[in-house]
């Protein structure tokens, strides 16, 4: 009886461990929507869900004859920087029995501070995307909790293609990412320099081309003719 209760157990032990395996490896490929239910009876009760809620909040309008003086939309900084995926996801079964680590907990805006000072010294938002070697310019720019740094919508294309959270440079799994500026201002700051650069060439221009009308040339030919158009 005790060899068999043993036995029982480790076939227990076995399936438990099985089941969470399979568990996280269905999570980690993004396959958590496999779900034995029927969807069509689900999508009826959500209908149903909707209507019932929408009917128990329709209140009945009076029209006054006032004009209600509607405010808009406050406008957002474009500069502000922000975090994609503040809550972490849940624990699977596997991370709970120990047979894989756990998802490392939000990183604090001092530690982000870090990330992105690392990033900086490497020199990430002056060289182009690592996925489309192009630079980035205006576009969205995303850093990774590893300091990495690419387009927004290329690192959203990969991991599409990929079915996977990996960086695509250091391969970290389950990396936290956090909307970032720096490239846009790299980008602003040179094409300022570029038009300060063109403004600049013009003015010395224009100053050398009347700085000729006025003062003779040194050459006896040159002033020749600076003297016979006067």
């Amino acid at each position: 009886m005790l060899k068999n209760k043993a036995y029982s157990s480790k076939q227990d032990r076995l399936a438990i461990t099985a089941v969470a395996l399979q568990d996280h490896i269905l999570r980690d490929f993004e396959l958590q929507n496999l779900s034995v239910a029927d969807h069509s009876k689900t999508k009826v009760q959500k209908r149903e869900n909707r209507s019932k809620f929408l009917k128990r909040n329709t209140k009945a309008t009076i029209d006054t004859g006032l004009k209600k003086t509607t405010q808009g939309p406050k406008a957002e900084d474009p500069e502000r920087e922000y975090v994609l995926d503040p809550k972490p996801p849940p624990l699977t079964l596997a991370q709970r029995l120990g047979l894989f680590e756990p998802p490392p907990l939000p990183l604090s805006s001092d530690e982000w501070g870090k990330v992105k000072q690392r990033s900086i010294l490497q020199g990430d938002s002056m060289q182009p995307c690592p996925i489309c070697k192009e630079e980035f310019e205006l576009r969205p720019q995303v850093l990774l909790s590893c300091s990495h740094v690419f387009h927004r919508a290329c690192l959203q294309a990969f991991e599409e293609f990929t079915n996977k959270k990996t960086c695509p440079l250091c391969r970290k799994n389950q990396y936290q990412t956090r909307v970032i500026h720096d490239g846009a201002q790299l980008f602003r700051t040179k094409c300022a320099t570029r038009i300060q650069a063109c403004w600049r060439g013009h003015v010395v221009r224009k100053w050398y081309r009347d700085l000729r009308k006025t003062l003779p040339p040194t050459d006896t030919k040159l002033r020749r003719n600076f003297f016979e158009e006067k």
